[in-house]
């Protein structure tokens, strides 16, 4: 899939998210989000993506799922 168009998503998915005040809710809906309507190939992308040190438009709740909740992304 484009990359361009996965940051565009995760971005729109990660912004919904980060409106909510504790931190962790929005780390969890983001992370679960993905989890339940992307396909693993679509996750997988992204996480090559930020592992290789792109996505330099990611917002920062996308970065630090992908750190911190890592496990509730991937299959």
């Amino acid at each position: 899939m484009n990359l361009e168009k996965l940051t565009k998503m995760a971005n729109e998915i990660a912004a919904f998210f980060d409106a909510d005040p504790d931190r962790a809710a929005a780390l969890d809906g983001f992370a679960g989000h993905l989890r339940r309507f992307w396909e693993p190939r679509m996750r997988k992308e992204l996480v090559a993506l930020v592992d290789g040190g792109g996505g330099g438009d990611l917002l920062p709740l996308v970065r630090q799922a992908f750190v911190e909740r890592r496990a509730q992304i991937l299959p």
